[in-house]
């Protein structure tokens, strides 16, 4: 076992090092530079996505989306009641509603079925969140989204290097929206991508998040109103170094979940987030589920006995609808999202830690629930 056992640190080494000290020698720093194209480039290529650009985070991503889609005001987005509140923000910031819907029990992802009887002439789009990496029902979502003419702008700011069916995450819907945050698969240090089919959606996005300015004139003009989201050249450089290494943290992050699941798989008193059929997880976050008739402990108290035998743990998103901001938003019964929000954690998952960590994580799990 490790002397510090982690939740969700990036894992930095030589590589970004020397990556770093490229962008510094360069002295392109800010948002020109080779590294930004280059990243943007092979991120594309991996996801075989018809175009990608570099923004300045996940949020960005999300944001710049449902802009160019034009999402507005008088519009309804579905979304998920569990996820991070940066998918649900940028709603907002278009001036559109977040309909909040209830989950799949088992995948923990938005349910189809929710999702379909929330359709209202006003919704106009859909963003699936692949939650902690774990991929939505795509095939399904899709169907849907055809049969109603609506947008699919996939929160996919956790699932890199996750797939449905063989396809990339990210790449089945509109636009596909990643986060390189410093807790990420991979990290710029913040920074995310936004991911097309369609190679002129992605350069009218390029063309907005650097202040919509005419390139091709020797002066300032800006034909329409743009955003400052440009990523900096320092940040794609580390973006680059980490991208060579995705393939390494995916494994990790495998090996991490695959041994949660051995030692903790067959006890009834707990659950891990399950796969759907054709579905591979990037496992951004191993997390489990308590069931609550097995488990006399709440949350708070597995957290602090497990911080006690120096494991750190993290709570489940809470269900958005509950925080003010949002509060106006809640309609309807959300059974599965309150039912996971009181039963589950994330495991440490950063892929600095062992294998031994991992194990040791689980074991003290058990022994905590076997003192109860």
């Amino acid at each position: 076992m490790s002397n510090s056992i982690l939740l969700d640190a990036p894992n930095l080494g030589a590589l970004e090092k020397t990556y770093l000290n490229k962008a510094l020698d360069s002295n392109y720093v800010s948002t020109v530079g080779p590294f930004v194209p280059e990243f943007e480039t092979k991120f594309a290529s991996y996801l075989k996505a018809g175009g990608a650009v570099a923004v300045q985070s996940g949020t960005a991503a999300i944001h710049m989306a449902l802009y160019e889609l034009g999402i507005k005001a008088g519009d309804e987005v579905i979304v998920p009641a569990i996820t991070f509140i940066a998918t649900v923000n940028p709603i907002v910031y278009v001036g559109a509603t977040p309909i909040f819907v209830d989950i799949d029990s088992n995948s923990w992802n938005i349910d189809p079925k929710a999702l379909r009887k929330a359709i209202t002439p006003k919704t106009k789009a859909i963003i699936p969140v692949h939650l902690y990496g774990n991929p939505c029902n795509m095939a399904e979502i899709m169907d849907i989204a055809k049969q109603y003419g609506l947008f699919v702008v996939e929160d996919s700011t956790e699932s890199l290097g996750a797939s449905y069916g063989g396809k990339a995450t990210g790449i089945f819907g509109d636009m596909g929206c990643f986060s390189f945050n410093g807790n990420k698969v991979i990290t710029t240090g913040g920074g995310g991508m936004v991911t097309t089919t369609d190679p002129e959606r992605a350069a009218h996005i390029k063309f907005l998040v650097n202040q919509a300015r005419d390139a091709g004139r020797d002066y300032y003009y800006h034909p329409e109103i743009g955003f400052n989201n440009r990523m900096t050249n320092l940040e794609a450089a580390l973006g680059l170094a980490q991208f060579e290494r995705l393939s390494e943290f995916l494994s990790k992050k495998r090996q991490f979940y695959q041994e949660y699941q051995r030692i903790l798989g067959g006890d009834n008193r707990l659950s891990l987030q399950q796969e759907l059929p054709g579905a591979i997880s990037s496992v951004w976050m191993s997390s489990v589920r308590f069931n609550s008739h097995r488990v006399d402990l709440t949350i708070p108290e597995i957290m602090a006995k497990l911080k006690e035998k120096g494991v750190p743990s993290r709570r489940i998103f809470q269900p958005l609808f509950d925080s003010p901001p949002y509060q106006k938003y809640k309609s309807e019964d959300y059974s599965n999202a309150y039912e996971l929000f009181e039963n589950g954690l994330n495991l440490p998952s950063s892929t600095l830690n062992s294998i031994e960590d991992i194990r040791y994580t689980a074991i003290s799990l058990l022994e905590i629930l076997d003192s109860i």
